[in-house]
């Protein structure tokens, strides 16, 4: 009798693409709303955006099964965080938090790409990016997801990052208006769907600064 191979994975991943761009005193946050799985599409219209604080929004891709326990995780932490120090967790204390928790699970890992955006405790645009076992970085700008490999040199050549090995150490943040930041989100995923089939349908930007955070959509293609 032969042996049959067992191929059940725990995991899927559901495509989509996450971008954020940090400026001197805002921070955009973008992903598309299509959720996939092999070449069929579950919904058309899934945010992959979440709030995490009011200075800090979590855009995910990978497992969005996956994604939704870490999210639940994270508002239990930050519940008990606002309890003990009457206060919200500030986006660098947040960005902190989601690596312990990522690298927590390190031996069967929450499948889920993420990138933070928010303000720190100057009022600055901050971005940090994450791997699936909570190794991150803060940086300037950032991509994940299916298109990440069509955005990030596009994003690359545009806002070319000063090296973290310059001394004295600069800025990681973008030299951008908010306006153009957002122009610039739009023509990257405009151009990725084009290209990557797990990205499309509608885009959802969200931008922080001093004022609060606002939501905008554009529609993208959607075949």
């Amino acid at each position: 009798m032969t042996k049959q191979q067992a191929n059940w994975s725990p995991y899927d991943n559901n495509g989509g693409t996450c971008v954020a761009i940090a400026g001197a005193n805002y921070c955009v946050i973008a992903a598309d709303t299509r959720m996939s799985t092999g070449y069929s599409i579950l919904t058309r219209d899934y945010s992959k955006i979440c709030k995490l604080a009011d200075k800090s929004v979590m855009a995910s891709s990978g497992f969005q099964a996956d994604v939704r326990a870490l999210q639940k995780v994270l508002a239990a932490r930050h519940l008990i965080y606002q309890h003990q120090h009457n206060k919200q967790m500030s986006c660098p204390a947040m960005a902190q938090l989601l690596s312990n928790t990522l690298y927590y699970k390190r031996f069967f890992p929450y499948y889920a790409f993420n990138v933070l955006g928010g303000l720190d405790n100057e009022g600055k645009g901050c971005v940090f990016t994450y791997d699936a076992v909570g190794s991150y970085e803060r940086v300037g700008y950032s991509s994940q997801g299916s298109g990440s490999t069509l955005i990030m040199p596009f994003l690359d050549n545009q806002l070319k990052s000063p090296s973290p090995l310059l001394l004295p150490a600069k800025d990681a943040v973008t030299p951008l208006s908010e306006p153009e930041a957002i122009d610039l989100v739009k023509t990257c995923f405009a151009s990725a769907t084009e290209r990557d089939i797990y990205t499309g349908d509608k885009l959802e930007i969200v931008v922080l600064n001093a004022a609060g955070i606002r939501s905008e959509y554009m529609e993208l293609r959607k075949d």
